[in-house]
Parts: C-alpha cells; sequence; structure tokens
C-alpha cells in the first residue's frame, strides 16, 4: 500500500462551470475506465506546463499548438496508450480525436487539448476511443472528478485528489485538482498528469506565472527513478464563475492568497504520487541547507534522491550513511569542504567533521530507518539557500511492475 495513502477520496467540492465524463472505452487490457472529457464554460481560462523531453508524445505537441492559438473549451484524456514515440501518423490521431470531440461540443478542434498517457510506441486505438467518446459526453457532470480520476490512473495503486473551498480576499473559492503517476517520475516535468481546476476569477497573466512558480515548487521537486516522461503535463484552469472580482495585480492580497492555495494543492498532489510510487514503502525528504544557489542544492538533493544505492538502503532501513556521503560528494560542487559538511537521518547526525559523526551509534540510525517517512538533511554551510527534494525508495515491486508493464 502506497505510504500515508489510501483508496478513499476526499471530500469532493465540484468547479461550477467544470464537467466531466469518462468511460471506459477498452484501451486498457483490464477493461477499466480509460477515456475522460473535461468540459469548461465559455469564458474559462486555462494555463499549461508540459515535459521538457525531447521525444515529446504526440498529444503534447498538438496541445502546445492548440494552447497557443485559443482557450480550450475542453480537454480529452485516455489512458492505456500514451501515443507516444508515434511518428506523423501519432500527430494526426491526436488532432483527429481533437475534432471528434469539437464536432460533439459545437467548436473547434483547437479548443480541445488531448492528453494520453501508457505504454509508449503504440498507435492510439482511435475505433476505440471514437466509439467511446459519446458515452463519456453522456456521463459528463459538474460532479464527475472520481470518475474521471479513475480513468486517467495507469499504474497508480490509489487516487490522487485534492479538493477545498478556501477564502480569497473574503470570497469564497473552490480549487479541486486531480492527478496521475506512479513510475518514470522525475523533473522536468514528471510519467505524470495533473488537472486543476478552480472557479477564481483571475487574469490570464496570473494564472500562468501561478501555474509556472507551484509546478516548479511541486512537481519539479519529485522524483522516483530518474525517467522523466514523455506525456508530462499539468493545467490549472479558472472557469471565473466565483463571486469576486477578477484578481489582476500580482502584489494584491487576493493573489498572494490564490496563489499560496494553489501551491499547496499542487505540492500535495505532488508528494502523492511519490507516496505511490512503484513498489514505494517510504516517502523520503530530502532537504539541503546552505548552498550558495538554488542550483547547488537541487544537485545535491537528486544525487541522492536517485542513488539506487540509497534508495535500496531506505528500502532495507539500513543506515548505511556511507552512501549518503558518497551520494553528496559526486553531485559536481565546486570547491566542496566535506569537513563543513553535516548529514542528519531525522533529527540524528550521522556525519560531521568529514565523515561519521562521533556520538553516532548504529541504533541510532536503525530507528529513524524502520519509519515509514525519512527526512534526510544536508547541511553544506556555504551559503543561504535552501532546497527539498521527495522521493521514495527502491523495493523488490519496482523491479516486478516494470518487467511486467506490458504483460
Amino acid at each position: 500500500m502506497p505510504v500515508g495513502l489510501s483508496n478513499e477520496l476526499p471530500q469532493i467540492h465540484p468547479v461550477a462551470g467544470a464537467y466531466l465524463g469518462a468511460t471506459a472505452a477498452k484501451i486498457k487490457k483490464n477493461g477499466k475506465t480509460d477515456l475522460v472529457v473535461i468540459e469548461f464554460v465559455e469564458g474559462s481560462i486555462t494555463a499549461a506546463t508540459f515535459t521538457t523531453n525531447a521525444c515529446c508524445a504526440a498529444p503534447v505537441t498538438v496541445a502546445k499548438q492548440h494552447l497557443a492559438k485559443t482557450q480550450p473549451r475542453a480537454l480529452l484524456i485516455n489512458s492505456g496508450n500514451a501515443n507516444a514515440a508515434t511518428g506523423e501518423p501519432g500527430l494526426v490521431n491526436a488532432r483527429q480525436t481533437c475534432a471528434w470531440l469539437a464536432a460533439e461540443l459545437g467548436c473547434q478542434p483547437e479548443q480541445i487539448l488531448p492528453f494520453s498517457t501508457g505504454v509508449i510506441g503504440e498507435p492510439l486505438p482511435m475505433q476505440k476511443i471514437q466509439a467511446g467518446l459519446p458515452d463519456a459526453l453522456a456521463n459528463r457532470k459538474v460532479d464527475g472528478w472520481a470518475q474521471a480520476m479513475a480513468g486517467i490512473m495507469t499504474t497508480d495503486i490509489v487516487p490522487k485528489m485534492v479538493s477545498r473551498v478556501v477564502k480569497v480576499d473574503g470570497h469564497d473559492v473552490t480549487i479541486t485538482g486531480m492527478a496521475k503517476g506512479s513510475g518514470m517520475i522525475h523533473p522536468n516535468m514528471a510519467t505524470m498528469l495533473g488537472y486543476v481546476v478552480t472557479d477564481a476569477k483571475i487574469s490570464q497573466s496570473l494564472l500562468e506565472q501561478c501555474l509556472k512558480q507551484a509546478v516548479k515548487k511541486s512537481f519539479n521537486r519529485i522524483t522516483v527513478d530518474g525517467d522523466t516522461s514523455t506525456n508530462d503535463a499539468c493545467t490549472l484552469t479558472a472557469t471565473q464563475q466565483a463571486d469576486m472580482p477578477t484578481i489582476t495585480d500580482e502584489n494584491s492580497p487576493a493573489y498572494q492568497q490564490f496563489k499560496a492555495e494553489i501551491d499547496d494543492v499542487m505540492t500535495i498532489l505532488a508528494q502523492m504520487i511519490v507516496r505511490d510510487g512503484e513498489g514505494a514503502t517510504k516517502f523520503i525528504a530530502v532537504e539541503v541547507n546552505g548552498g550558495q544557489t538554488e542550483e547547488e542544492c537541487l544537485k545535491v538533493a537528486h544525487a541522492v534522491a536517485l542513488s539506487p544505492l540509497v534508495k535500496t538502503a531506505m528500502f532495507a532501513s539500513d543506515p548505511n550513511w556511507g552512501r549518503i556521503l558518497a551520494a553528496v560528494g559526486r553531485a559536481g560542487l565546486v570547491d566542496l569542504d566535506i569537513n563543513k559538511l553535516q548529514i542528519y537521518l531525522g533529527g540524528v547526525c550521522i556525519v560531521r567533521d568529514g565523515g561519521r559523526a562521533a556520538d553516532y551509534t548504529e541504533d541510532q540510525g536503525q530507528k529513524v530507518m524502520k519509519n515509514e517517512e525519512i527526512e534526510v538533511r544536508i547541511e553544506l554551510n556555504r551559503g543561504a539557500v535552501s532546497e527539498t527534494v521527495w522521493t521514495c525508495d527502491f523495493s523488490y515491486d519496482y523491479v516486478k511492475i516494470n518487467a511486467e508493464y506490458r504483460s
């Protein structure tokens, strides 16, 4: 079972102006829900970020092109097939699915953003998608979040959703979001899809700024296995239906409150992905303090978080401090003084003065490592910058899941 998560969904607050429908179009071999439509009321605005993988999937390319032209009326999502590494036919197929949905909704194909997740290198099963669209559309409703969540999952064990009604400058604002991801997770971005919808009234420029900053500190701070997907995408849509003035000033209390809420929602969703990492038994926060720059803090954090030796030691509950120290040392920091370095497991100092801390005992480390949630804190003592990356351990099941993924 994922670390600290369950199959129970939170209380879901529908977002006015967003309608979700889903169906089982038999794209997935297991016959589960795999086709999702999210329709937005006219006047809604959307911001999006996408994978930086040069081998990006066809739907990523098409979604970027469409978003550059106009605001979307709907998102079309399929799981079970990534439509990645499919060449020109993949692009043609992605555009055709948009045309089919646009015809049903009475809008332009460019007003549809396509998203896919699943096996790479297989052609999109077009007949199944075309046949499934009427059912997905017939099922759409403002409280269709649970069905939509089921429709975007692949190797996920549990659904990942956050939903809340918050006060923004004294006005009620609803924010509901969902994400999928379990393996092939690493910035920038990480195989994940994320969709957050709010009824807030906000300008396009501030919505884009808010998303970019939120993703930087959430989805771009997680790693499961170091593999950046071909299909990653995250969208933030504002339906503009809340009873409030439009947020247009980034220095206003309203924007700062809204931004803080979006930051929190996306951080929780990102951490859920790590907690549900394929085969994960431990949730690990790698905190690096005292760096000169953000870049060098992230270098150190990722060196530790990505180390197979560190991750397997975490799985075994083995406080092998030498593996952590070695990872820090190979992170590539210029003029790193290991004698100034301090490393902690939880509240226990394991490295000091260039080696094992004099007062450290194996029993202390063992107690920390038996926990499901572990903090590795690294004090560089060479600056004032701090960064945190979240990861998980490597278990036997990670290999099994990925070895059998296409079976």
